[in-house]
């Protein structure tokens, strides 16, 4: 069988208060010319499909017509879960009616795996579904009292069996998969996903999602990456950037075959729908922009403009770019004197170690307090522990 998986729709989603549902309708229309171009006999759809626990009817309409679409009149099998933007009754409230479609929505994490048969190829495909699996939604309190490694430990555990009793239906003779929102340790973040870890806490390990599947299909992170250098644990990433924080990524699916018992290589399908989201700096000034402007530059993205300046901007000059430039959505204004002490204290800080910047920077933030050596440990831990992962990754 061939699957594709996609997450993080984000449905009702704004920029700056601009709508970006002609966007999401555009994704929606391309999703479905990959499916069939792909000739996709399974759709996984890993969570957030909306941006909010109560979306816009625009959204909801757009969401159940992307299913309606997707699953071809019963012909292609698509498997939704919510994520930690969604509210599970909303996301699954179909479940009756998209069942008869071939459509299976999952809202809370449940026991059971879905299981789907795909006509063309008398497969069966057994997925270990788990939605965002906040503390409520599993129903359970993890200890008040325990330190941030005890609550991670006991997350990723309560998660890891979880998945290992899904995965008990894993069969030699099927197709079995894994799906789930969650965000895995050393994933790689930006700035528009709300995070669902306090702190390190609610991180799960890679080596809870290794239950005997052949791929695990993630939602939550919107660049796309695989997990811990693992090819077949992926995060597929956003449709459409959502913040500037994901200016310059490339968009995708992914997409792959999938056969009992066979090593699955997955492959990214990339998207070209949505505006761009683009940076401009403007070192030069108001000319630079001006030039930029009539240069018609980046006609179709939203921008983000870094604006070099030796005095404030009027209220006339900041209409008149904004009505120069439809897309222009934000204006950071940048000044001499402020980039120059900026680039005086990075030239300080570079020469100390890590340990004093921090404790600089404890000072700051509670007006003179003193870090403990015992938090001054933690933070260099941390930071060690970026460092190793980075050197993994590259």
């Amino acid at each position: 069988m061939r699957v594709l998986h996609t997450a993080d729709w984000h449905f009702g989603r704004t920029l700056e208060g601009r709508s970006r549902m002609a966007e999401q309708e555009e994704f929606v229309d391309e999703l479905v010319r990959v499916a069939q171009e792909e000739e996709a006999d399974l759709v996984l759809v890993a969570g957030d499909v909306y941006d909010s626990v109560n979306p816009p009817a625009a959204a909801e309409e757009l969401y159940y017509d992307a299913l309606a679409r997707l699953s071809d009149g019963g012909r292609r099998a698509v498997a939704v879960i919510a994520g930690n933007h969604d509210h599970p009754d909303r996301v699954a409230a179909a479940t009756p009616l998209a069942a008869r479609h071939g459509v299976r929505l999952v809202g809370l994490p449940q026991a059971e795996p879905i299981r789907v048969g795909v006509a063309r190829t008398g497969e069966v495909a057994v997925i270990a579904a788990l939605p965002y699996p906040s503390e409520a939604r599993l129903n359970e309190l993890l200890h008040a009292a325990m330190d941030e490694e005890g609550l991670r430990a006991a997350y990723s555990d309560r998660v890891g069996r979880l998945m290992r009793g899904m995965g008990a239906a894993f069969q030699p003779d099927t197709v079995n998969l894994a799906m789930s929102h969650i965000y895995v340790l050393g994933g790689r973040e930006t700035e528009s996903e709300r995070p669902i870890q306090v702190g390190g806490a609610y991180t799960i390990d890679p080596s809870a999602l290794r239950i005997g599947q052949q791929y695990t299909a993630l939602g939550h992170l919107h660049r796309p990456q695989r997990v811990a250098g693992d090819e077949t644990i992926r995060y597929s990433g956003s449709p459409l950037g959502y913040s500037f924080s994901e200016a310059g990524q490339a968009k995708s699916v992914i997409v792959f075959d999938a056969a009992p018992g066979v090593a699955v290589e997955p492959r990214e399908v990339p998207l070209s729908c949505g505006r761009p989201l683009v940076r401009w700096q403007a070192q030069g000034g108001l000319a630079d922009v001006h030039r930029w402007l009539d240069e018609k530059r980046d006609p179709d993205a939203w921008i983000e403009l870094e604006l070099w300046l030796t005095e404030a901007l009027t209220l006339e000059q900041i209409g008149a770019l904004r009505t120069s430039c439809e897309g222009l959505l934000q204006i950071r204004p940048v000044y001499a004197a402020q980039d120059r002490e900026e680039g005086e204290a990075r030239a300080e800080r570079g020469g100390l170690p890590p340990e004093e910047l921090f404790r600089r920077f404890y000072r700051r933030q509670t007006n003179g307090g003193e870090a403990d050596e015992a938090l001054v440990g933690l933070f260099l831990e941390l930071i060690q522990g970026d460092a190793e992962r980075e050197e993994d990754e590259a």
